[in-house]
């Protein structure tokens, strides 16, 4: 009706909340036939894909969860892990996807903290489960076993989950009133103390999925391989960008580099997405894992860390094309992209491959990106080196903290996400993060920014891997500390060996006192758990 306020208001037939549910009901549609699902011997087409996840939304609400409230799915990269992503928002209510590497009393903190109504739960992780729910204080969620025996689910308490698809008749599709209402809660990956839940909303969802789209070059033509988790901010939304367009789904339940390689092959993988931990893999593993694809290079996505210069350099080698993205939880995975430039193309590979190890610009559904000063809110110059933070802000920054309002309210903070991650912007206006507040290190009153000690190790000829942190120094405060992994078949390497070439790469007082060879620790999505080795750097430091 109009108003004087507004003659124009919206009405049903030009106003729509957005919600990725429509990306399902669009490609059931128009390619109803198509294989939209590969998932080990199994395949799925897209009219069957809508079909089971409009049997899970029906399920969802047999079992008595109400609009709003949490389904927890605990479930390897698979058929089902997509089909919540459409099923449990479909039936009004949020998902929860859980890390799968996380132990049980921390996912018993999940699913008391997040309200979990219904907890879906792989066989493969049904040990895990059973400890969470052993633990809970409060009520206990109802529980579904995927590919569970008889026995497995009598342990449990759990139903099946096929027989209960099949026991219900599929929900009629239809989106959210508002497209404000929550549709996943994700879990980060706490350090210290309790992870915090990140809250995302429907139409935050449907920019993203969208930006990636763009961003990434996804097509109905694109074949997808899933070597990110999907529980990892719903999988940087591309459970919904692939499906949005109408590509291929190809399921990966763990990271196998030989199994990567094949499936590349087989069904002509054209994108793929992965932290950087995942491409040195791929990039050292044995000769005879990496079968040789026929088709033109396979795109991948990266981010979750800074990919040094020298991996997107070996990943291009290999027939492999990157795209540089960054983001956090909070802003539902991707948030920025390292844009390739007109001539970028025709520079050295390694002169390209520094451009491409930058954080970029804010891509397309993202309304504003700056860096910022901490003290003053003021942007720093455009020099490359003045160091400031890193803030967002857009549709595609969370609602907040799930039950913390006053992290929420930090994190919001005068209009921008806080990202916590200390960057410079270059004259282009590209912005380059050069550590996370909490990794930067102060030495004799310089800040050194461990990511520039790490770009250069990854130069050395024997390093696979690096990571460094702060030692404290009785002289200088602080000194960088280099974490190590050597190549398969390095020889003998010794620490003045990685001392001398740093000095032939950074400035005196950047290069490492300490140099500690070994495997680094990492989460589960590939990070390097770098307060891990602050503790083991000052336990050197004290010894």
């Amino acid at each position: 009706m109009e108003t004087a306020a507004d003659p124009l208001p919206p009405r049903a037939a030009n106003f729509v909340p957005l919600t990725p549910l429509d990306f399902l009901r669009r490609s059931a549609d128009v390619y109803p036939d198509k294989v939209a699902i590969f998932d080990g011997e199994r395949r799925f087409t897209y009219r069957g894909f809508r079909d089971r996840a409009a049997r899970l939304a029906a399920l969802v609400r047999a079992v008595g969860v109400g609009a709003g409230e949490t389904v927890a799915v605990l479930a390897p990269n698979g058929a089902e892990m997509l089909e919540a992503h459409y099923g449990v928002p479909l039936a009004g209510a949020v998902l929860n996807a859980i890390n799968t590497r996380l132990d049980a009393a921390t996912v018993a903190f999940i699913l008391e903290h997040g309200g979990a109504k219904l907890f879906v739960v792989h066989a493969s992780l049904a040990g895990v489960a059973r400890a969470a729910l052993a633990q809970l204080d409060g009520p206990r969620p109802r529980v579904i076993a995927i590919a569970a025996a008889t026995e497995m689910r009598a342990a449990l308490g759990a139903e099946d989950y096929e027989t209960a698809l099949a026991a219900v008749s599929p929900s009629v599709w239809a989106g959210p009133a508002d497209e404000w209402a929550s549709i996943a809660l994700n879990y980060t990956s706490g350090t210290t103390g309790n992870p915090k839940g990140v809250v995302y909303h429907h139409r935050g969802a449907t920019l993203n999925a969208l930006g990636n789209a763009v961003t990434f070059g996804v097509r109905p033509e694109s074949v997808y391989l899933w070597t990110l988790p999907m529980f990892h901010c719903n999988g940087w939304c591309f459970p919904w960008t692939v499906t949005a367009v109408g590509a291929r789904h190809v399921c990966l339940p763990a990271i196998d580099t030989a199994a990567i390689f094949r499936l590349i092959a087989e069904h002509g993988v054209t994108h793929l997405c992965a932290a950087p931990v995942v491409l040195t893999m791929l990039i050292h593993a044995p000769d005879a894992h990496k079968i040789a694809f026929g088709h033109g290079p396979v795109e991948v996505a990266t981010g979750g860390a800074a990919p040094p210069s020298a991996v997107i350099a070996g990943m291009e080698r290999m027939g492999f094309r990157l795209t540089h993205l960054y983001g956090m939880t909070e802003c539902y995975g991707p948030a920025t992209g390292c844009a390739p430039q007109p001539g970028w193309e025709a520079l050295p590979l390694d002169e390209r491959a520094v451009l491409m190890a930058r954080q970029g610009v804010r891509n397309l559904t993202l309304s504003d990106d700056a860096v910022i000063d901490r003290e003053t809110g003021a942007a720093v110059p455009a020099d490359g080196a003045t160091i400031g933070e890193l803030v967002v802000r857009g549709n595609t920054v969370m609602k907040g903290y799930h039950r913390n309002p006053k992290a929420t309210d930090e994190a919001l903070a005068a209009g921008w996400l806080h990202t916590g991650d200390l960057a410079v912007v270059h004259p282009d206006g590209y912005v380059e993060i050069k550590d996370r507040a909490k990794d930067i290190i102060i030495s004799g009153g310089e800040n050194i920014s461990s990511l520039e000690v790490e770009e250069a190790l990854y130069f050395h000829p024997a390093v696979m891997e690096a990571a460094v942190v702060a030692r404290p120094d009785p002289k200088w405060g602080e000194s960088p500390c280099a974490f190590v992994t050597l190549k398969p078949g390095a020889g003998d390497v010794t620490v003045a060996d990685i001392v001398a070439h740093c000095r032939g790469r950074l400035a005196g007082f950047k290069v490492p006192h300490t140099v500690v060879f070994g495997p680094l620790p990492k989460t589960s999505t590939g990070k390097i758990q770098k307060f891990q080795l602050r503790e083991r750097a000052a336990a050197l430091a004290s010894a």
